[in-house]
């Protein structure tokens, strides 16, 4: 989905809005994919219609950095661009309880013990990058073209894509993502998150 162009549209939630219950409320699901996903695929579509030349370019080319973008519609471009971007990789990599590697697997299991020791001196470390972000934001596992890894933290709409390196796995921690259910307790969301995220294959 990220090698679309213009005009973008809602990718479709891959599972039912009750999949990920009780990590993840139903209600939040449909708030968060329906109004919050849809608002950024709205509002970046409206910030690219007046420029034709950029009708060409992906979702990923766009954030990128490598190409210059109007001064006026800049802003817009990258804070809704990274919105799509970051949305549609968080979707995408949830999955119920009982579906997909929910552990990593293989090469990815390797770097994380290589990295951190082992699978639970990650977690902690990741956990606590995600409680350290001051506001909205994400905290992401990313791997850099040394194929190494390292955990960041990305403000509001961020995206790894200008520092050249591929995410692994996202935590949104805005609080649309958890409020409803989980209030001011993010530190519960980021522990329940754990039980429906899906690793990649490396």
């Amino acid at each position: 989905m990220f090698y679309e162009t213009y005009p973008f549209s809602l990718p479709p939630l891959p599972y039912s809005y009750d999949a990920l219950e009780p990590y993840i409320d139903t209600e939040t699901m449909r708030i968060h994919h329906d109004k919050h996903f849809q608002a950024y695929t709205d509002h970046l579509n409206n910030a690219l219609e007046p420029y034709p030349h950029l009708h060409r370019l992906t979702l990923s080319q766009l954030l990128s950095g490598r190409y210059m973008l109007p001064q006026i519609a800049r802003e817009a471009i990258l804070n809704n661009g990274g919105g799509y971007y970051n949305h549609a990789f968080f979707f995408d990599e949830l999955s119920p309880p009982n579906v997909g590697e929910h552990r990593p697997r293989g090469t990815l299991e390797m770097l994380i013990n290589r990295t951190w020791g082992d699978f639970s001196r990650f977690q902690d470390v990741f956990n606590c990058m995600a409680l350290s972000v001051f506001g909205s934001g994400w905290v992401a596992l990313s791997l850099s073209r040394q194929e190494r890894l390292r955990i960041i933290t990305l403000h509001n709409q961020e995206t790894v894509l200008p520092r050249g390196e591929t995410p692994l796995l996202q935590f949104d921690v805005w609080e649309h993502a958890y409020y409803l259910k989980y209030q001011n307790r993010r530190n519960e969301y980021i522990d329940a998150l754990w039980n429906v995220v899906t690793f990649p294959i490396i």
